[in-house]
């Protein structure tokens, strides 16, 4: 894992220079990060932000590389409240965090939003390759250095020892066209099924196909998972996989400090009442992801935010502009006016 590392503090470097920090704005613009337009964290982007325009309310929705540029984001982008990420990469910074100061700072302050749902981990690759072995001695991309295909990728193929005989860093959307034209054999991409790179990307059954990934040692790491029969057009039969979490990250914003903050944590809270009382919604409405969720499987050594605990508590006031307002009790002599109208007129 020493290039992941090597990416991460590249990573930090690039965004201190920019002097990507908080913002100090009265008021918060929200915004998630998510990934590439053909990933499944777009669309889960977009689910959020719908849930928030029902309640008045923008969430922008922002296209990246992936998992570590969205927790880069979430620590330092102004105007970031969401970043989703893989817990394999949170599982790696911790472990770096612990012996690398500039890593530990990167994650300070960096908080669990929401467990979401497992993402498979899908290798497509020519059909003359029956599985992960088989990769060996072959062209095969492994997603681009800030993502999370890529640091998924290089821990696969180092634990199963795997040695391609050349690891390109490009990304699924455009490494799908390569694989058809022959100039690579196999790539790697992590996402929730059914992804739209699968769907929408016209792969002839007859050619490729989603390799199995049953290696004993990559079973205890991640997730075993199957992919059913029929989740894409050209892949018929059931495929044994691992799995990855996709988790939904924040800040640990702190109302007291500046308005900046209180806005921030706002938004923060509101869209966790929204998650917790309209989840069924996010299940009927949303990407099919939504119906495997389990929002209690928190990802362990990361603490959840405080701003989502105040959303979660029952006695939270989540003001939607346009929603029916509350009754307010009449007063005692309101009480009285009332009934001797009705008394004289009737009600």
């Amino acid at each position: 894992m020493e290039r992941f590392k090597l990416v991460l503090h590249l990573a930090i470097a690039v965004l201190a220079i920019l002097g990507m920090r908080p913002a100090q704005a009265q008021d918060a613009h929200l915004s998630i990060m998510t990934g590439a337009s053909t990933g499944t964290y777009l669309q889960i982007g977009r689910d959020l932000d719908n849930l928030m325009q029902q309640c008045g309310q923008a969430l922008e929705v922002v296209e990246s590389a992936g998992s570590l540029e969205n927790f880069l984001a979430v620590r330092q982008r102004p105007n970031t409240q969401f970043g989703i990420v893989q817990s394999d990469v949170l599982e790696y910074m911790q472990t770096f965090a612990g012996n690398d100061p500039a890593v530990a700072r990167a994650i300070t302050g960096v908080r669990i939003a929401f467990p979401l749902y497992e993402e498979e981990v899908h290798i497509l690759a020519r059909r003359d390759i029956a599985g992960l072995a088989d990769l060996a001695g072959k062209r095969v991309a492994i997603g681009v250095e800030n993502s999370g295909t890529f640091l998924t990728a290089s821990l696969i193929l180092s634990l199963a020892g795997v040695e391609p005989a050349e690891k390109l860093l490009v990304a699924p959307a455009d490494a799908l066209p390569q694989l058809k034209a022959g100039q690579i054999d196999a790539f790697f991409y992590v996402a929730g099924a059914p992804a739209s790179l699968y769907t929408e990307g016209d792969i002839d059954g007859d050619r490729f196909h989603l390799l199995p990934i049953q290696d004993p040692t990559l079973q205890a790491v991640y997730s075993p998972a199957t992919l059913a029969g029929g989740t894409y057009g050209f892949q018929l039969e059931p495929v044994e996989l691992v799995a990855v979490k996709a988790v939904l990250m924040t800040y640990e914003y702190d109302p007291s400090r500046n308005a900046y903050h209180r806005a921030s944590c706002k938004g923060v809270s509101d869209l966790a009442s929204l998650i917790l009382t309209r989840i069924d919604t996010l299940r009927a409405e949303g990407h099919p992801k939504w119906q495997s969720v389990d929002l209690t499987d928190i990802p362990p050594g990361w603490d959840v935010g405080t701003c989502v605990n105040r959303g979660l508590d029952p006695s939270y006031q989540l003001s939607c502009p346009g929603s029916a307002p509350q009754a307010v009790p009449d007063s005692e002599a309101n009480e009285a006016y009332r009934r001797n109208i009705c008394a004289v007129i009737g009600c």
